[in-house]
């Protein structure tokens, strides 16, 4: 079976595979300097704060004196990720030997905004301007359902009722790994786009913003300029009000993408319109595991293989036929069961036992979440076992011959194929068999010279 796998990088992958001059760009930002030290493993930072105010290069053996024999794995990761966010310059000695200096452009940064603090190039704007500002947690459900607005709007636009204000273009952006075209056909799930749906709302974040910023060249707006603005925004706090005009021409672009995508959210006022960062939008600098960003879980799963999901959503109705049998629909639940068809469909489409294990797991209703384990081991059992039947069986594309005219033939032909190692089967007493698709012009050949 086929194996796909989308890696969704976090914003410092993305800053890592930069070329240098754009990396030192970046970092005479002291924000963009904060949220790549936030980002770094602990060691890492550790590093970064004892060398700061060292401006001579520091031996690769000296950084070793300071970890104890236990941590030399977690020293060498700190130090490669170090490398290459080129937050340390590596070079060699008159000794030839191995110096780390910490990058002159991100020292400065880093050192002006731990002495005299950042402000940001916008403040948030007075309360008797702005009226009627949203909730934390009207703001968190606009998110979410932005997002999933979003998600239903890629895979299947038929379905939804509002559609989004995303260009084509920019949709087709983000559907070239996920859906695939042919012509005259209604565009369908990649393997890709299945394991898409089954990732987590910040794995399939970071994947979406990769792609608008992977794109960005071809829009003729600056890779560089866009992850600045980005990881900027991080900083605002949530539930605040911006004034839209403190943004230039290329960011209220990107602002009303990010409005889409439910990362912010616009509002007009008398005087004015402003943007509302969403906690979508503040966790951008973080890494996926110290996201803390988790909607509420809202599926049960029983130990007789049914399945409850407690939603209103449609995107979570579209997301649980991917592997169950959904029997009905009520306004408010979901109704279906995991079967061998349904799983066996999945498997094919490239999804794995483990993925849907996991989806099951990390969307489990707050009732059954506490339990140990949330989803009944009978149940995830039987669905690696299921995967596993499945991979016992190789598909190996091949040809059927029946009807011989006489067993010396038939005996012939069998011989043919065994001498180019193509014999799959043969049915000596009915006189059948099977050979590679390879081997098929041979026995052919054979077959046409006996007539």
């Amino acid at each position: 079976m086929p194996e796909v796998r989308i890696i969704a990088k976090n914003f410092m992958d993305m800053v890592a595979s930069m070329p240098a001059m754009k990396l030192d760009k970046l970092y005479e930002n002291g924000f963009i300097c904060e949220a790549i030290l936030r980002s770094l493993p602990p060691l890492a930072k550790k590093y970064v704060i004892q060398m700061l105010h060292i401006d001579v290069p520091v031996a690769a053996k000296l950084l070793e004196e300071w970890v104890l024999p236990g941590g030399v794995s977690k020293h060498r990761v700190a130090i490669d990720r170090l490398v290459q966010l080129r937050v340390f310059l590596e070079a060699v000695d008159r000794k030839n030997e191995k110096t780390y200096k910490v990058n002159p452009t991100f020292q400065r940064s880093l050192q002006k905004l731990l002495v005299q603090g950042g402000t940001l190039p916008r403040e948030s704007m007075p309360s008797n301007i702005t009226v009627r500002l949203p909730t934390l947690e009207n703001l968190e459900a606009y998110a979410l359902e932005q997002w999933e607005c979003f998600l239903l709007q890629l895979i299947s636009p038929s379905q939804v009722e509002k559609p989004l204000n995303i260009s084509s273009s920019l949709m087709k952006v983000f559907q070239r790994r996920i859906l695939s075209y042919r012509d005259k056909e209604a565009p369908k799930l990649t393997e890709s786009g299945f394991q898409f749906l089954l990732m987590d709302t910040n794995a399939q974040l970071w994947y979406i913003i990769r792609e608008y910023i992977s794109n960005s060249e071809d829009r003729g707006v600056d890779a560089a300029d866009l992850i600045s603005f980005m990881l900027e925004l991080s900083f605002h706090d949530i539930g605040e009000a911006y004034s839209v005009d403190t943004l230039t021409s290329f960011q209220r672009t990107i602002i009303n993408d990010l409005a889409d995508l439910g990362l912010v959210k616009i509002q007009q006022g008398r005087k004015g319109s402003w943007f509302i960062p969403t906690k979508l939008a503040t966790n951008l600098s973080m890494s996926l595991a110290d996201s803390s960003s988790r909607k509420q879980g809202f599926v049960v799963v029983e130990t007789n293989f049914r399945v409850y999901a407690y939603s209103t959503s449609k995107l979570h109705c579209e997301i649980l036929r991917l592997f169950s049998r959904v029997e009905y629909q009520l306004p408010n639940l979901i109704v279906g069961a995991i079967t061998k068809e349904s799983l066996y469909s999945a498997f094919e489409n490239g999804i794995t036992a483990e993925q849907i294990i996991t989806f099951l797991q990390q969307n489990a209703h707050p009732r059954v979440a506490e339990r140990i384990p949330s989803v009944p081991e009978n149940v995830t059992e039987q669905i690696r076992l299921w995967e596993a039947d499945l991979n016992r069986v190789e598909m190996t594309d091949a040809y059927y011959y029946d009807e011989f005219p006489s067993r010396d033939v038939f005996e012939g032909a069998c011989d043919c194929a065994r001498e180019w190692n193509g014999l799959l089967w043969e049915d000596s007493k009915k006189m059948h068999m099977v050979v590679k698709t390879e081997v098929h012009q041979y026995v052919r050949d054979y077959l046409r010279r006996q007539k």
